[in-house]
């Protein structure tokens, strides 16, 4: 039964009226939507074409220094302030590469990293160099021992103490000589960069293959990690990284710690990948690239760490970075324990995955202290 009011003109012009009114909001609303929408499509694009960039290489490090332009003083002002001026070299001057090379015989869309991991004293714990081929998006990783015995003219002759004798320069010129060129980019992470980037992604899964146990009170460092397949926490997943060998009865000892050790960071380091490449964890790129950024230090921008961590999402599976460990020929022996280094095994096995040029590195570009 129909409404009385229903059959007045009034009521049936409100009618019309509240269902005009109702679709003018409507089609409002879907056009904000669909305006709001096309922004953030558009603005995305945008950032991606515009700021997510690959990053440009840097020019190929040479013998001859620079040129430098010093305008001549022309008040006695000047002149007395002349003695004051600090002249600031770019970061590769006095990085040398294969002399016989030139930019030409650099691979496109190829890079380059060095991978650097600081103990409390500065002392390199972490040496790995690294390679990312766009074109066949693969990634190779070679650990370096920190007790490799290198060819320098200083005190401390382990690799691992070249960056507190001199920074980030030192320590790519001692790489350059077991490598035969200078990375590209360097990452140096320190266990402040380590604790925040492993908890930034929930921890990571490592299988241990036994007991750890080890205890050094003048480091107030004490491990112990039961056996078995496990999510750790930063904290862990750093004594995972550390342990070499057991100091307490019963429990066991790898037979090449050094080595046992540079694979636990390898484990680490995929484990972290393995992380950050989980859906849930996809989706904050954003808030990693940040603490990234924030963490480390880097010569890598901003916006080339959004593409490098655009690009993880083609390295997928255990097969994708592929890690090494730099051969040797065996220890010195007390009293210092020298790693050395096999000059042969390593320029093979550079030219097979981190070489950055499309001519083989030879012995000639590398200088190994072979005893």
């Amino acid at each position: 039964m129909k409404s009385f009011f229903s059959h007045l003109p009034f009521f049936k012009g409100a009618k019309k009226q509240k269902s005009r009114t109702f679709k003018f909001v409507a089609a409002f609303l879907a056009s904000v939507f669909v305006s709001f929408v096309l922004v953030v499509i558009i603005g995305w694009i945008v950032i991606d074409r515009v700021y997510v960039v690959p990053p440009e290489l840097p020019p190929m490090p040479t013998r001859h220094p620079p040129t430098l332009n010093i305008p001549p003083s022309s008040t006695s002002q000047e002149n007395e302030n002349d003695d004051e001026t600090e002249l600031t070299l770019p970061w590769y001057y006095g990085l040398v590469a294969p002399e016989r090379f030139t930019e030409d015989d650099r691979r496109d869309n190829f890079f380059t990293f060095m991978i650097i991991g600081l103990t409390e004293r500065y002392l390199a714990n972490t040496i790995m160099v690294a390679s990312y081929n766009y074109e066949t998006k693969e990634a190779h990783l070679i650990s370096i021992p920190r007790d490799s015995l290198i060819n320098t003219n200083r005190i401390g002759r382990k690799l691992a103490s070249s960056y507190l004798a001199g920074g980030i320069a030192a320590l790519q010129r001692d790489v350059m000589t077991v490598i035969g060129f200078v990375p590209d980019f360097y990452v140096i992470l320190d266990y402040d960069a380590f604790f925040a980037i492993i908890d930034a992604v929930g921890g990571i899964i490592i299988d241990v293959p036994f007991h750890m146990r080890y205890d050094d009170p003048f480091q107030d460092l004490f491990i112990d990690i039961p056996e078995g397949l496990q999510r750790m926490d930063s904290y862990t997943a750093l004594h995972f990284s550390r342990f070499r060998q057991s100091n307490i009865a019963g429990f066991r000892s790898p037979p090449n710690s050094d080595y046992f050790r540079i694979e636990s960071q390898q484990k680490v380091i995929n484990a972290v990948i393995s992380e950050l490449l989980r859906p849930s964890n996809l989706v904050r790129v954003l808030d990693f690239v940040d603490i990234f950024h924030d963490a480390v230090e880097t010569n890598l921008e901003f916006g080339n760490m959004l593409w490098f961590a655009r690009e993880l999402n083609h390295i997928r599976g255990t097969d994708a970075l592929v890690s090494y460990t730099a051969p040797m020929l065996g220890t010195s022996g007390e009293p210092m324990w020298y790693e050395l280094l096999n000059a042969r095994g390593i320029v093979d096995l550079v030219n097979r995955t981190i070489n950055p040029f499309y001519r083989d590195i030879e012995l000639r570009d590398v200088s190994i202290v072979t005893q």
